[in-house]
């Protein structure tokens, strides 16, 4: 039996795979913001099988109602994207922008437009500065380093770039999977609120391809929150690119399982990189459930509670108030009996069986005060688990939020 090799690369990136190029410039989308970087375009250099979700709001950007016509043929060669301004709710101009957007990509590449995807993130109800993204675009030079200034580029309130990329060996066959995202505020369960950009150089099928990123989607960024708003431009985008020569994976393949694991393994870096960037965080807060009769009942389960704002600000100011995890979980709408709950908080058991502990609060409060802080609920119902990813409330959270447009 052979046994699959899935290795982080050192500084990976989503131009990490074979035949991926990216860059960036700076536009000045954003009034008065000076960044490094606030446009940028990722290449591949021949078409790619594409596979995407989007947002789960009914508002939705102009650009992503663009990439969902587009995507309709599954196919894709290249992606735009700016920060600064969301083009959500701005009407038929918004949709004309967007298009002029991937026209321009296409023109500075030397392919369809058709065959470039849009996506746009920041401030929702203003119209592009489009005389400067016109400027800016045509300053992009793409190379297979230009994944790091990408990554920049999509930022908005993010404090870090997140970046992941993993080798894969599996017998003979070699193949890279990296992505990039951002995120930092409006973060929630149902496709977060967020842009990643996902790529490989293996040959996939395309059925395989979207039933797998769905899959990986749901247990990765479907599990984390920040502050239970959701926007209208959240996009995820996976390009296979097919440079690996491998023999195209399908779902009956030996590499089904091993694609989906590597998969999986960038998608939940990005996802906790995200979650402990949040706007105004200082800590990871991990909520894993066991013991749930089903999948439904502990993904119910665990991101209520990541999602509830008492225990984010009990976690930001180190107090030992667990019974906020047990009224979360009550009100999830998933099967809970209290008689037969546990909760511990790092490893300390803090109920057992519906029954407190007798432990010392202070050991509580010093995982309260760990920059990741993990708590686990069993059901003790069932075999079903789930783990969801989230952080603290803050002041500064406050504050970022009061000033976004200021």
């Amino acid at each position: 039996m052979k046994e699959a090799i899935i290795e982080s690369i050192p500084h990976g990136t989503v131009t990490s795979p074979h035949g991926f190029s990216a860059g960036a410039a700076f536009a000045g989308v954003k009034e008065g913001v000076r960044r490094d970087f606030d446009i940028g375009i990722l290449y591949s250099e021949v078409a790619c099988k594409v596979a995407a979700t989007f947002t789960k709001n009914t508002i939705k950007s102009a650009p992503v109602l663009l990439d969902q016509q587009k995507l309709r043929k599954g196919i894709a060669q290249a992606v735009v994207a700016n920060s600064g301004n969301a083009n959500a709710s701005t009407g038929e101009q918004g949709i004309a922008d967007a298009m002029e957007m991937s026209t321009l990509a296409a023109g500075m590449i030397g392919i369809d437009a058709e065959n470039v995807l849009v996506s746009s993130t920041g401030v929702i109800g203003k119209h592009l500065p489009m005389v400067k993204i016109r400027k800016a675009i045509g300053k992009i030079a793409l190379s297979t380093e230009g994944g790091h200034d990408f990554a920049r580029a999509i930022m908005t309130t993010d404090r870090v770039s997140k970046e992941e990329a993993v080798a894969v060996e599996y017998g003979e066959t070699r193949f890279t999977i990296g992505g990039v995202a951002k995120g930092s505020g409006m973060i929630h369960p149902n496709m977060a609120t967020m842009l990643c950009y996902l790529t490989t150089d293996a040959a996939v099928a395309p059925e395989f391809l979207n039933t797998t990123l769905r899959r990986v989607v749901d247990n990765t960024f479907n599990m984390i929150s920040v502050d239970g708003d959701t926007s209208p431009s959240d996009t995820v985008v996976l390009m296979a690119n097919g440079k690996a020569k491998n023999t195209a994976i399908t779902a009956g393949s030996p590499l089904a399982p091993v694609f989906r694991k590597a998969l999986e393994k960038v998608c939940i870096t990005l996802a906790r990189i995200i979650a402990q960037d949040g706007e105004g965080a200082t800590k990871l807060i991990e909520i894993t459930v066991t013991g749930a009769r089903n999948r439904s009942d502990a993904r119910k389960a665990a991101r209520t509670v990541i999602s509830s704002a008492l225990l984010k600000a009990a976690v930001h100011g180190a107090d030992p108030n667990w019974g906020r995890v047990l009224a979360a979980v009550g009100r999830s709408g998933a099967k809970a009996i209290e008689s037969k709950t546990d909760v511990t908080i790092g490893d300390v058991m803090v109920l057992k069986g519906g029954t407190p502990q007798d432990y010392d609060e202070s050991s509580v409060v010093k995982v309260f005060q760990r920059l990741e802080v993990p708590i686990g609920v069993d059901l003790n119902l069932g075999t079903a688990s789930a783990t969801a990813w989230g952080c603290d409330l803050s002041e500064e959270y406050v504050t970022i939020n009061s000033e976004y447009m200021t």
